[in-house]
Parts: structure tokens; sequence; C-alpha cells
């Protein structure tokens, strides 16, 4: 029944363009909900681009780089302009994994980006428009990272428009035989 739930979420959130944050243990699945999100039939963004990335997988010196892209000579070793992972998922939908681990300097960029749907690259004076559907995920306590001051309150409020809590399997005991099934009949080649 959680995931029936689940499910039945996704078909429902995805129409919407309503920034979406995905809660859940490591492992449940959460990137396969902001993926079903965005391809469900019923989401209006599915022909365009998913854009993914890990918070945390990138240093605090790059992630607004990465995030909002710079202009030609804006710092040493720029040597062409780079577009920012907002602007590639303009009309489709960003996917930020381990959204706790945001540095709090690229949290106010990114609050700015949900306030005004314009970027600011690195660089450059002028602002980018962007449409962009922004869906979130963690595994932490955000509401905790709030008290403790390592997440800005307001960018939580902004991002949590539309919670989304994935279930570990370990509550939904129920589960376990359909994936033994799969996985039994999957097209994997045992010898």
């Amino acid at each position: 029944s959680a995931i029936n739930q689940l499910r039945e979420g996704i078909s429902k959130y995805s129409i919407s363009n309503a920034p979406i944050l995905i809660s859940g243990s490591s492992g449940t699945g959460k990137e396969l909900v902001a993926y079903n999100i965005h391809y469900n039939y019923n989401s209006p963004r599915k022909h365009e681009n998913f854009v993914p990335i890990n918070c945390g997988g990138i240093p605090d010196q790059l992630i607004e780089s990465e995030l909002f892209g710079y202009e030609k000579g804006a710092f040493t070793g720029a040597e062409k302009s780079k577009p920012g992972l907002f602007e590639m998922a303009h009309h489709g939908t960003i996917f930020l994994d381990e959204i706790s681990e945001l540095p709090l300097s690229a949290q106010v960029k990114l609050l700015r980006v949900l306030q005004d749907g314009e970027v600011e690259k690195i660089g450059r004076t002028e602002k980018i428009k962007v449409d962009v559907r922004v869906i979130s995920a963690t595994n932490r306590n955000i509401e905790d990272e709030v008290r403790e001051k390592r997440f800005r309150e307001d960018l939580f409020y902004r991002l949590n428009v539309v919670p989304i809590h994935v279930p570990p399997l370990r509550e939904r005991k129920e589960d376990i035989h359909y994936l033994i099934d799969y996985f039994m009949n999957s097209a994997y080649p045992y010898p």
C-alpha cells in the first residue's frame, strides 16, 4: 500500500510545477521517484531535459559554477563560457540530490532562482530567465538541519511545497516477495 500511495503521488504531482522535496533513507529510490515524476505521462515536461546533480558529490568551490554556469574569463581557467545545469534544464526538470549537502553560499543563490526564475552566471551582469521544475531529495531530516543552522529555513519552505517520503523496505516487508520474483525472473544471465 505504501508503494501504491507513492505511485499515486507521482502521477498526481507530475502535472504540477511546484517544487518537490523527496525524503527517504539512502537506497530507497529517491532518484527513481524524481525520474518517474519527470517522465510520467501526466508531466508537461516529459519531453524536455531531466538534469540530475548530486550536491554532495561536487566540491563547494565548484557547485555554483556547475549549477549556474560562468562566462569566459570570469575566473582563472574559464577559457570559454559554460552553461549551468539550470540553463540545461530549461523547460525541463533539475533534480538536486542530497540537497542538504549544498553549501550555505549556494543555498542563497538557489533561493533567488526559486523566487525569481532567473539565474546569475558567474561573470555576467544580466540574469538569464529559466523555466525549471525543481525536485530535490535528501536522506537527512532537513528540519533538524534548519534548527542546527546548516540549512536555510526560507529555502526549506521553498523546496518543501510538495513533500514526498519514500519508505524503506523495512517498513514495507510485504514488497519483499514481489522484489524476489522480479529479480528471479529478470533477464540477468546466471551460470
